[in-house]
């Protein structure tokens, strides 16, 4: 414990969710006194999360993964398989990963906070306050601390899913097998909006199915994505009465990036969604340890110092870099009508693994990104080329 004064904990966690579990406990190894605060710290993540293998820890266990999918396959005009290593995580393992015996729970409802030179007091529903040095923000979309919901709607990744039995959707995914994307088989008119299949198995012989929008200013409603995936798997002979479950997905993809302050953003809080492709919880997992060594660092020098740097530790520059080249990925896939979005992405996974994986995952990968990108400009055609160059200030991918 870094923190001198009595009831004051050296780092205060809003939020309840695999960032705000991840960084909590990375700031406990430190030996930091940490206290994490959520409505209801305990739930069941309702979402599947999945990742690049090499995106993830080192360290994360197989009690931490439901699937390693043996063949990984994305198809648009053609059918691509991937090599890259491909996961699905296992929820309850992964919380059982990330939950250290030092963080101190808290059932409550963060609202808002007062700085000061000693560190910062946070406010809950309740009316209960609690004393913390550092506080980190890990609130999503909420951003309890940083600035609350923005005033413009972000563009958002949206899907509508079924849990099936694997044996049900061996028309659509054979055994072992992981569907990224699958823009053939249309579901439904392509000029309102362009969606595609999702596929991933699941323990227990279960399999996820959801039809994806990839990217729409506001979201598509999830009435029209489930009605899509009903009408997509009767088409390919996929019955849909035995489903075990049903999942919703809905992430900001272009939330504003809090200004360095007394709170430290984390995860969905601080953008740190890919712009371009949704995922997020492997980005929060890696970088989770460095935001704990900043704050044990910056406390030495003070409450505000340790904010500061943590802030920098989940923004360093090269990752403000490739963000704002992966949120002009985001405007130009926005822009490309409907119809043509499955050409796009046959581009996309024609490109050399490198570039796709540095697009992909690489973070802090200015040059990786910025080669991707480049790649992709010069493997397209006009008019494509005119919208990837400019893709303009109204126009949006519905």
């Amino acid at each position: 414990m870094l923190c001198c004064h009595r009831g004051v904990v050296d780092v205060l966690v809003a939020g309840g969710g695999p960032a705000g579990w991840a960084v909590a406990a990375s700031c406990a190894a430190r030996g930091l006194s940490t206290t994490l605060v959520d409505e209801d710290p305990w739930r069941d993540w309702p979402a599947t999360y999945a990742a690049w293998a090499d995106e993830l820890p080192a360290d994360l266990p197989a009690a931490a993964v439901a699937a390693r999918p043996a063949v990984v396959r994305a198809v648009a005009a053609a059918d691509h398989r991937i090599t890259r290593e491909y996961l699905v995580l296992r929820n309850a393992g992964l919380r059982d990963h990330l939950t250290h015996p030092d963080v101190r729970v808290r059932a409550g409802r963060v609202v808002g906070a007062e700085h000061g030179r000693s560190g910062s007091t946070v406010r809950l529903a309740d009316g209960h306050r609690l004393a913390a040095a550092v506080v980190v923000d890990a609130s999503g979309v909420r951003r309890a601390l940083t600035g609350g919901r923005p005033r413009r709607p972000p563009a958002e990744q949206t899907a509508a899913g079924l849990v099936l039995p694997a044996t049900a959707v061996y028309p659509v995914l054979g055994p072992g097998e992981a569907l990224l994307m699958d823009w053939t088989h249309p579901a439904g008119p392509a000029g309102d909006a362009a969606t595609f299949l999702y596929a991933v198995p699941l323990a227990a012989g279960r399999v996820l199915v959801e039809e994806t929008s990839l990217a729409r200013r506001p979201g598509l409603p999830r009435e029209v994505l489930r009605d899509r995936l009903r009408m997509r798997l009767g088409a390919l002979g996929v019955p849909v009465a035995d489903a075990m479950a049903e999942e919703h997905v809905r992430i900001p993809l272009d939330l504003p990036l809090p200004r360095p302050g007394r709170a430290v953003p984390f995860g969905v809080a601080a953008g740190m969604v890919h712009p371009a492709t949704g995922y997020h919880v492997a980005s929060a997992l890696r970088t989770a340890p460095a935001v704990a060594a900043a704050v044990a660092t910056g406390l030495r020098h003070g409450p505000a110092a340790a904010a500061r740097v943590a802030w920098h530790a989940v923004w360093p520059p090269a990752a403000l870099a490739v963000h704002a080249l992966r949120r002009r990925g985001l405007a130009a896939l926005l822009a490309v009508p409907p119809r043509e979005v499955p050409a796009f992405f046959e581009l996309f996974f024609r490109l050399a693994e490198d570039h796709q994986r540095a697009y992909l995952s690489g973070r802090t990968d200015l040059a990786g990104t910025a080669g991707a990108m480049a790649a992709l400009f010069a493997a397209a055609g006009w008019p494509l080329r005119g919208r990837l160059a400019w893709p303009g200030p109204h126009r949006t991918h519905r």
